[in-house]
């Protein structure tokens, strides 16, 4: 029998996107001739995987996982190509037992959790026939972590200064709607409020009756701008979406509790989903058939 070689498993993995282990066996039952593996592979599913690897998935699901202390809490996000694949049964059992073992062993590298189930999610492609991925993992601590999971396509985690799920949950309902970027005004970076400060100017300066004013009451109505913008992607500076009336630091205040961090992860967020045009592939049907 020829030696099977960690170089000719790792040729076979990067071709057909199956499982080290299947690989191996398959190339074992070939005598290490990897051309009748991949065809053997094909014929039992198992080269699916490669197929599918270059389709765009962007749904799926994401799911929160907190500690028992509450002082930890993990997002991880799994994307599918389709919504019904996101709500199939083993997709999501697939997805659960991710998620649980992030938080049994405290995971924060994305790269090590994806070697890990990498087997296991070529075998799910296999079976369901569309890409999938264990795309991000997000991970927060606090003094106490609660937060909100809207559905399974968006989790929120925040973290407070003290024992308030209420408040915590209450404050993650906000982030999932309202989209802040950042927790307070201060942590806005340098290089995005240049960026907006360009941007505001160059609005002001495209209009006429802007430039007719002084220059301070112009400066006086960029900085107007600019501090609108800021307590827009700044979460305690929002108008609370429970009660529009008072902003996030009100209610907080109010509470008696303060907001350290947060962290919102929504399905798909960033990836550019590719646009199908109907007539195109109408008439790219009808060529194949008249071949």
């Amino acid at each position: 029998m020829s030696e099977i070689t960690a170089s000719l498993v790792k040729e076979l993995r990067e071709r057909t996107g199956a499982g080290i282990m299947d690989c191996k066996k398959a190339l074992v039952e070939t005598n290490g001739d990897i051309e009748a593996a991949i065809e053997n592979m094909r014929k039992n599913g198992q080269a699916k995987a490669a197929k599918k690897a270059g389709r765009v998935a962007a749904e799926g699901v994401v799911l929160a996982r907190i500690t028992d202390d509450k002082t930890q809490g993990f997002v991880v996000e799994l994307n599918c190509e389709t919504d019904f694949v996101a709500k199939d049964q083993s997709f999501n059992e697939f997805a659960k037992k991710v998620a649980d073992y992030v938080l049994a062993n405290k995971v924060v590298d994305v790269e090590a959790l994806k070697a890990h189930f990498e087997e296991e999610r070529a075998h799910l492609v296999a079976k369901i026939g569309e890409n999938i991925s264990i795309r991000r993992l997000a991970h927060l601590e606090g003094t106490f972590i609660g937060g909100y999971t809207h559905g399974s396509k968006i989790s929120v985690l925040v973290a407070v200064n003290a024992n308030n799920e209420d408040v915590a949950k209450k404050l993650g309902m906000h982030v999932a709607s309202s989209r802040p970027e950042y927790t307070k005004e201060e942590d806005i970076p340098a290089d995005v409020l240049a960026k907006e400060l360009e941007v505001q100017r160059g609005i002001a300066n495209e209009d006429p009756a802007f430039a007719k004013k002084p220059e301070n009451i112009q400066e006086q109505m960029i900085n107007g701008r600019m501090a609108k913008f800021k307590a827009s992607i700044a979460l305690v500076s929002q108008p609370f979406v429970m009660d529009p009336a008072e902003t996030v630091s009100q209610f907080l205040a109010k509470e008696g509790v303060a907001v350290e961090r947060f962290i919102r992860v929504e399905v798909g967020e960033g990836i550019e989903r590719k646009e199908e045009n109907f007539a195109d592939e109408v008439a790219k049907i009808g060529s194949s058939f008249s071949k």
